[in-house]
């Protein structure tokens, strides 16, 4: 047991505590049902401020256990299969959205060039910055693409039909994760925001736990040395001076917020994914 409050013990009168099914499953329920923390008392002989302090200790103990895991930040494998699925789509060099750009500690390891190298081609040109798919509120950073609100054309309207799809991806993620969470689809006034947070950490933890015992396609198989695939990745070489790191910081920099980079990437992968699934579209 990692934390000995999910024990069950005996009181000094020699009473049996609370078991630790009891305790795991009154976290669970709240969490799953987002219900007031009285609602378990009759079900599971719980008062209110024990469920509120299972759920509090049990948010705690996934993230402690199963954080580095299941909150990890990408490895060299996952980027090769994140790129891989975008390649599928017609999407070169893509990962996922995100949602608070400046708050966000995406780019930090770009910026300090321990990222892993990204190269790859669209439409006969070379890039070496992997790139998010965003909505219109997103600036025109080398690092975004962004969807075209009112398409004129075939090509430039299929583009925004695959940029969406691909888009609705991780929005129905976060959709699954709500529905399977209901305490943190509604709004909360009985935790802090420390708590809050906690919460939130444990039910992502949770979910990556099912997706990977539930779902088959989670065992990533696949070529990395198919000839059709056109990115590669490369670790970086990490470098002991200072002034090198400052130098490449500022460059990477630059480059990131590079509009005229995204400019053309987007103008690339319009002719991308035309000359890929023209006929698919023509077929419609």
């Amino acid at each position: 047991m990692f934390d000995p409050y999910f024990q069950s013990n005996r009181d000094c009168m020699g009473r049996q505590s609370l078991s630790s099914i009891q305790k795991c499953t009154a976290a669970m329920r709240m969490l799953a049902y987002g219900v007031a923390a009285d609602v378990v008392d009759e079900y599971l002989r719980i008062a209110e401020t024990t469920t509120i302090k299972c759920v509090k200790k049990f948010v705690k103990v996934i993230i402690s256990v199963f954080g580095d895991e299941y909150l990890r930040r990408p490895t060299f494998e996952d980027l090769q299969w994140l790129l891989h699925l975008g390649q599928e789509r017609g999407f070169s060099g893509t990962l996922d959205d995100i949602n608070v750009l400046d708050r966000s500690p995406i780019f930090h390891e770009v910026l300090e060039g321990k990222a892993s190298k990204i190269n790859f081609q669209v439409n006969g040109t070379n890039y070496n910055l992997g790139y998010y798919l965003t909505d219109e509120i997103y600036p025109n950073w080398a690092t975004f693409v962004k969807s075209i609100p009112l398409p004129q054309g075939p090509k430039r309207a299929l583009f925004a039909k695959k940029q969406e799809a691909v888009r609705k991806y991780v929005e129905r993620a976060f959709g699954v994760l709500q529905a399977r969470f209901a305490i943190i689809s509604g709004p909360s006034r009985m935790w802090c925001n420390e708590i809050i947070g906690e919460i939130m950490r444990a039910c992502v933890i949770i979910h990556n736990i099912i997706v990977e015992d539930e779902c088959d396609s989670y065992i990533r198989q696949f070529d990395y040395t198919n000839n059709d695939v056109n990115f590669n990745i490369v670790r970086p070489e990490i470098s002991r001076s200072h002034l090198s790191s400052y130098e490449i910081y500022l460059r990477s920099h630059a480059k990131i917020r590079n509009r005229s980079i995204n400019h053309q990437l987007q103008a690339d992968l319009i002719e991308e994914i035309w000359n890929r699934f023209e006929d698919e579209e023509n077929e419609e």
